[in-house]
Parts: structure tokens; sequence; C-alpha cells
């Protein structure tokens, strides 16, 4: 095989993403966090997590991934996703200031999500979609999609 066609192939192989299963591991830490102090801006459970910095912190601690620091950007960073085919792990977006993708929390399945929020608790909560606030709000869902892991055929060239 040439060495063009072959690098190409490897480039390929490479770069293709693969879905991130929605783990067990993102929902029980997003939910250990619950009671964990907002604060506007917030990255860390001690000192206190906006809804961003919330959903960076889990995923980050978790895969390894860093997010975006704004709901917005986080919603442009990951995958869109039918709300019909939302799994535990996956993101859900609220336009609660008068702009999309404003408020961003992570499900967890039965009709609940994890988010830290000022306005109710002034902390990380579970809410309900089936609450009316957030029925009306709902934005949409979004999937965090994670690079694969390099296929063993090029892990052995390394």
């Amino acid at each position: 095989m040439k060495p063009v066609l072959l690098l190409s192939v490897l480039v390929a192989l490479v770069s293709q993403t693969v879905q991130a299963e929605p783990s067990d591991d993102i929902s029980m830490y997003a939910v250990s966090l619950v009671g964990s102090p907002y604060r506007l801006g917030g990255t860390s459970p001690a000192t206190g997590l906006d809804c961003s910095g919330f959903v960076d912190h889990v995923f980050r601690q978790i895969t390894g991934i860093r997010l975006p620091r704004d709901s917005r950007g986080i919603s442009e960073a990951t995958q869109p996703l039918d709300p019909a085919e939302l799994q535990p792990g996956d993101l859900v977006f609220f336009n609660t200031l008068k702009r999309a993708f404003s408020h961003v929390g992570i499900y967890l399945g039965d009709d609940r999500f994890v988010h830290a929020t000022s306005s109710r608790t002034g902390s990380v909560m579970v809410s309900r979609f089936s609450d009316a606030y957030w029925r009306e709000r709902f934005d949409g869902a979004r999937r965090v999609v994670v690079p694969g892991p390099l296929p063993s055929a090029i892990a052995s060239f390394e």
C-alpha cells in the first residue's frame, strides 16, 4: 500500500468518533453533587458551581473531556439529539434567560435531570421535566461525543 494512502486511512480511523455510552458513572457522580452550592461562574463543588461549570466538572471528572464554559458553547459542541432518544448522561437545555440554551443539566432518566440552579435552591438539585416551568422552557437535548480509542493496528505503531 502506498504510504500516502496508508496515512490517509490511518488519519480517517483516528479521527472517527464514537458515541459516548451514557454511563451510570456520569449520573451517579452528578447526583453525588446535589446540595453543592451555586455560584455564578463557579467551577468547583467546594466553592460553588453554575450550570455549565457543573456539567463541565462532571464530564471532566468522569470522562476527562473539557466542555465549553457556557451553556450556549456546550450546546454548540455537542451532538443534537431527539428528545425521544434521551439516555442518562445526555444533556438537556433550557431557555431561562429569554435566550436559547441559557441553562443546561444532565438527564437522569425517569423524567428527571440534575442541574445547578440559582433560583430554586441556590444549589445543585434534581428537577422533573413534568414541572411546567422546565417543560415550557425546554430547548432540546444533546449528547457528548468523545473520541474513540485508537484501533489496535494504529496503537501498535506508537
